[in-house]
């Protein structure tokens, strides 16, 4: 471990533990390298890299402040590192998402509210034959960014979001190359809104976990 992993260590111990909240300024950098036994270059680099991810906010002429910590906010940290590796490890973020999704659906299906299932429902009767590509995969990211928000767990949904937004680009070319894509999403949709109206939270776990295997067995397939 280099020195400016264990002061970033350091830090997130200091959040996690109660002794920095969210919004709090930090001690001056003198006082903070000597509390954590950290020298002053080290303890500036992971203030840098907690920058960065958007843990810390670094306020010129004012101090360094840890961030509100919403799950939003640091989900956009998360969501700029997917982009940069998309291209080349795109399979494994349909990995995760494949772990990660269906969790989600099973939890929803136990939580989801009227409104959300009319939200999916209306999200896919603006799906019809004619409908693009481009279209369609907007419309799928709005039906999976329902499902995960309707887990009720910030975190999860957050995630997700910074997930799917990675795995754009391999959807729509999957749907400018296979046929009947935009019935196969249509018909797979259809069955896990069901699943969660009726409350099947195994169903709507198995579902997903098909519908998302679909794109990621096509693209091992595609390259």
């Amino acid at each position: 471990m280099t020195v400016t992993d264990e002061a970033i260590l350091k830090i997130k111990e200091m959040i996690l533990d109660g002794r920095l909240s969210a919004g709090e300024r930090l001690p001056p950098e003198k006082e903070l390298s000597e509390q954590l036994g950290l020298s002053r270059s080290s303890l500036r680099e992971a203030v840098k890299a907690l920058e960065i991810i958007r843990v810390l906010d670094v306020r010129r002429g004012d101090g360094t402040y840890v961030t509100s910590l919403e799950p939003r906010l640091l989900s956009e940290a998360m969501a700029f590192i997917v982009d940069l590796h998309q291209d080349t490890s795109v399979l494994e973020l349909f990995e995760v998402r494949r772990i990660l999704e269906p969790a989600a659906a099973s939890i929803a299906a136990s939580r989801i509210s009227s409104d959300q299932l009319a939200l999916l429902r209306a999200s896919m009767a603006t799906v019809r034959k004619d409908t693009s590509v481009e279209e369609l995969v907007s419309h799928d990211l709005e039906f999976h960014r329902i499902i995960a928000h309707a887990s009720g767990n910030s975190y999860l949904a957050s995630l997700l979001d910074g997930l799917s937004s990675g795995t754009v680009r391999a959807r729509i070319w999957r749907g400018l190359t296979e046929e009947r894509a935009v019935a196969r999403t249509v018909d797979e949709h259809a069955a896990i809104v069901e699943a969660l109206a009726r409350g099947d939270s195994e169903l709507a776990r198995a579902l997903l976990t098909v519908h998302i295997s679909g794109v990621e067995t096509w693209l091992r397939e595609a390259v």
